[in-house]
């Protein structure tokens, strides 16, 4: 019985050292799609974005990745923030668009980093609608992101631009926050905890 539980504290040592290490930063996906957008766009474009936020550095990096879009690239945003997945939301980030993003193509990569302690990070009207101040947006904006009320999308050139896009958006995806390290990690102790018990429980006696 002491040896079981010298065995689960020490894996409770190393989930611990392990989580602490990568506290600091939180994963966020999204599958990039025309039926995401509001209303459905049909198109044969894909893609995916990733975010990566650091809460102790105060940085935002986002990477995506896209190809197959109906027209030029016009901007790329994260929006916030809507209760409803489907619903419409302002812009959070920096406009007219990521700075990077690039613009004027049907395909491409993007890998930026952001310091989110910067009014240049950000749209300054959701500053405003935060409150007013720098971390209260930032606050508002990835307490949003790990409810799933937060989405990037990619705008084309529409119509009156000469083009045959979608300028209020042609692919988006909800961000999903991963799973942290730390709860996946309880939930693989309380299963070991668990199956001891089970072990532990004598047979019943047989008549």
């Amino acid at each position: 019985m002491m040896r079981k539980w010298m065995v689960l504290a020490a894996l409770v040592g190393a989930v611990l050292g392990i989580t602490t290490a990568q506290a600091g930063v939180i994963r966020y996906t999204a599958d990039l799609t025309g039926l995401a957008e509001n209303p459905d766009v049909i198109t044969p474009a894909t893609g995916w974005a990733e975010v990566l936020y650091d809460d102790v550095a105060h940085t935002m990096r986002v990477r995506a990745e896209f190809s197959g879009l109906l027209d030029i690239t016009t901007a790329a945003h994260i929006h916030c923030c809507q209760a409803n997945p489907l619903a419409n939301a302002g812009v959070a980030t920096t406009t007219p668009s990521f700075v990077g993003f690039p613009l004027g193509v049907t395909a491409g990569t993007f890998d930026a980093l952001y310091d989110m302690t910067l009014a240049s990070s950000w749209n300054a009207a959701f500053i405003t609608s935060s409150g007013g101040s720098l971390a209260l947006a930032e606050t508002r904006l990835f307490a949003a992101m790990g409810r799933g009320e937060t989405y990037f999308n990619i705008h084309t050139r529409g119509p009156a631009q000469g083009g045959v896009g979608f300028p209020g958006g042609e692919i988006r995806g909800t961000l999903i926050p991963e799973p942290s390290a730390l709860a996946l990690s309880v939930a693989a102790l309380l299963a070991i905890g668990a199956i001891s018990r089970r072990r532990a429980t004598p047979a019943p006696l047989t008549p």
